[in-house]
């Protein structure tokens, strides 16, 4: 099923109208309703119905897609293809739209709704307790033993340990009421909006269920999704999330549901907080599917607590064959009455414990391989792996480097590997350690964004495409609006996919004809923000030349190497002329900067895109004499200083014979910081004796000194 949709309730009283407040058996006959079996799905056009038609048709179309989510989500076994579903689907959206029908619990409301600015706190019917838990087979034994020391002995009802986010869900009179987070286990975040686009989460109940139910859930990201979700981000040339948890727990608390909506969450219910009473844990596990509430299919009711273990042992050998994470099993006494009479400490109830598994070795397996577009069009495949603990850190994906590295390690997907970190930061596949496909992944031939031919360059490859691939164009705008290039504010990723989604930004120039108007009219902008982005962006139009040269991304050249060149030759016109010996006489270019230089302002490409943007932008021209007043001095910059960019600081420090470098350490003469300075710099002055000066300081040095400042650069 590829739409959002609900899994609520069908019947059918056989006039050809649907009751969308009843309770229908799903083993009933689908009656007369045309939309259920085979369903013919060429309609006749909108505009040749009534308004009448309309809701009568609509009515049936909705019965029908309560029908056939129940088909497919909890019972696991769908009547029709996907194709089918979604032309039900999309009709019914169709007639909703034409006829402004009434869309209250319908399942089209599963798409979304308006963003959020903040989520309200919502007490909980139940508290929300965390369990006891431990990886040792003793504890859980022990565990097994203070139960039968209280109660006698009992049966116990075995579930996976999902690694997801659990959620209270409440229904009133059958309808979906709210979903509120786990928070503190007695309050949380509403997030109804949100939870209500989960196809797996009913929109009603069915069969003959309470009149008022709260129930625990947990909402995760299925393995295969995820997989597929972090491919795109990736051949986007955005960051993976790590884990499915951590892209579930950012999802659920996203602003704006459309955005939930789009990405592929699903829930398991596995435990009646309010409103429902039950005789045994089984019975419940029986029971919420008869509501329409989807249920884990793995629980299993055990004898004993041997039977318990070998759950737990059987469901790690599993683990990496199930569609979603679990991090171990949970054991539930089986006998409410036990459990009534077990209770619970303030934080944990005393009739669960949670047998964990053992943390994931440096070995897992891979289970996609993804291409990655840079900003430079660069390549770079990426193994996206079963979440592993690498040094401490748990790990999703890591680096193959290049199409060389591919071939060496015969690696593919399905393959067992041993990860590594380079430098304790950087994981890269290390080995295959065993080999469960066959040959090695094909690297691709055409670009994975645009299609364009790749290029290869010894063991590097590159898309053709340039600022025509949506992945380097969004890539090089963000980084020509980064702090370290023209620091223009409102240029984030969100911001600029809006930009290109819109059609108003087809090139880095567009920047500088944008519609004022038109982007006022986006989704979450408005007047205000348009002002401020248009604003930011005039503001940048006559850079710093060091900045300027970041900012088109010439490769090799960060802030340190633009201001040397900046230094050496004073104008843009300069720097894009000279040759590779006149870039070579640099301090601190060598041949192989030189040529990456050389190579970037030969390319036809990237003259036609500067040669758009000097249409606009004229980059300062830079003082090329430089003094040695401060000669000997090592600075560092953090924060904000009032009236002067930290470019402009430390290119004034180098233009007079300092030193200015990013990290503070026993070789640095100052630390300059101003407004909001940054934590680790302040601490690391402090442990190694280094002056701080503020903006009134460091101008107070430079007066010492003999420097001045004009009024450009905030003297």
């Amino acid at each position: 099923m590829t739409e959002q949709t609900d899994i609520s309730s069908f019947e059918d009283d056989g006039s050809g109208e649907a009751d969308a407040d009843s309770d229908p058996d799903p083993e009933s006959e689908p009656g007369e309703n045309p939309y259920l079996s085979d369903p013919d799905t060429e309609f006749e056009p909108v505009a040749a119905l009534d308004a009448e038609a309309a809701r009568e048709q609509a009515a049936l179309l909705r019965e029908a897609v309560r029908y056939h989510d129940h088909r497919y989500y909890v019972r696991a076994d769908p009547e029709i293809g996907d194709r089918a579903y979604d032309a039900l689907f999309s009709r019914l959206r169709e007639l909703e739209d034409a006829f402004d029908l009434d869309t209250d619990g319908s399942p089209t409301g599963r798409v979304g709704g308006e963003p959020v600015e903040e989520f309200e706190t919502v007490e909980h019917v139940a508290p929300m307790r965390s369990i006891d838990s431990s990886g040792e087979e003793a504890e859980v034994r022990e565990f097994a033993d203070r139960v039968e020391r209280a109660v006698g002995e009992q049966a116990f009802v075995c579930e996976p340990k999902f690694d997801g986010v659990s959620v209270e869900v409440v229904y009133e009179d059958g309808k979906y009421e709210r979903a509120v987070t786990r928070g503190d286990g007695t309050e949380g975040d509403d997030v109804t909006r949100n939870v209500r686009t989960i196809a797996s989460v009913p929109e009603r109940l069915r069969g003959d269920h309470p009149d008022f139910l709260a129930v625990r859930g947990e909402v995760f990201m299925p393995r295969d999704a995820f997989n597929a979700y972090n491919r795109e981000r990736v051949e986007r040339g955005e960051e993976p999330f790590a884990n499915p948890r951590n892209a579930t727990a950012g999802t659920i608390r996203q602003q704006d549901p459309a955005v939930v909506a789009e990405r592929p969450m699903d829930c398991f219910f596995f435990e009646a907080l309010a409103g429902a009473d039950f005789d045994t844990q089984w019975e419940r596990h029986a029971t919420l599917p008869e509501w329409g509430l989807q249920v884990n299919d793995e629980v299993e009711r055990v004898a004993d607590i041997d039977g318990a273990i070998a759950y737990r042992n059987a469901m790690l050998d599993r683990r990496d064959d199930l569609d979603y994470e679990i991090d171990g099993v949970v054991v539930k006494v089986d006998d409410r009455d036990a459990c009534e009479e077990l209770g619970a400490t303030a934080r944990a109830p005393r009739w669960a414990f949670a047998y964990k598994f053992p943390a994931r070795t440096e070995e897992t397996t891979v289970r996609d391989i993804a291409v990655q577009v840079g900003r430079t069009g660069r390549l770079t495949p990426v193994a996206l792996l079963d979440p592993v603990e690498v040094g401490g850190v748990t790990v999703s994906r890591a680096s193959l480097h290049n199409p060389d590295q591919i071939r060496d390690l015969d690696v593919n997907v399905g393959d067992r590997v041993s990860v590594q970190r380079a430098g304790d930061v950087i994981p890269y596949v290390d080995a295959v350690v065993e080999k469960d496909s066959e040959g090695h992944f094909a690297f691709p031939d055409r670009c994975p964004v645009c299609d364009s031919a790749v290029e290869h360059d010894g063991p590097l490859a590159f898309c053709t495409g340039g600022l025509a691939c949506d992945a380097q164009l969004q890539r090089a705008v963000e980084h020509y609006a980064s702090r370290d290039a023209l620091d223009i504010e409102g240029l984030g990723e969100k911001s600029v996919g809006q930009l290109m989604e819109a059609g108003l930004l087809t090139g880095l120039p567009d920047l500088y004809t944008l519609d004022r108007d038109a982007v006022a009219e986006l989704e979450g902008w408005g007047e205000t923000s348009a002002d401020k982005l248009v604003a930011a962006v005039e503001a940048s139009r006559e850079p710093d030349l060091a900045d300027f040269l970041v900012a088109i991304g010439v490769p090799e050249v960060g802030p340190t190497v633009a201001r040397d060149l900046a230094r050496a030759f004073g104008t843009f016109e300069a720097v894009r002329a000279a040759s590779r010996e006149e870039l070579e006489s640099v301090d601190g270019i060598g041949e192989v900067v030189a040529n990456e230089i050389r190579e970037f302002f030969d390319s036809e490409r990237n003259e036609a895109v500067i040669a758009g943007l000097l249409d606009h932008v004229s980059p300062r021209e830079t003082e090329v004499e430089t003094g040695d007043a401060l000669a000997g001095l090592t600075f560092v910059f953090t924060g904000s200083l009032p009236g002067m960019t930290r470019g402009d600081a430390q290119e004034l420090v180098e233009r007079h014979g300092a030193n200015a470098t990013s990290s503070v350490s026993g070789n640095t003469d100052y630390l300059v910081a101003g407004e909001n300075p940054g934590a680790s710099k302040t601490a690391d002055a402090e442990e190694n004796d280094v002056p701080v000066l503020d903006g009134a300081g460091f101008r107070e040095l430079l007066a010492d000194r003999g420097v001045e400042t004009d009024g450009e650069n905030g003297g």
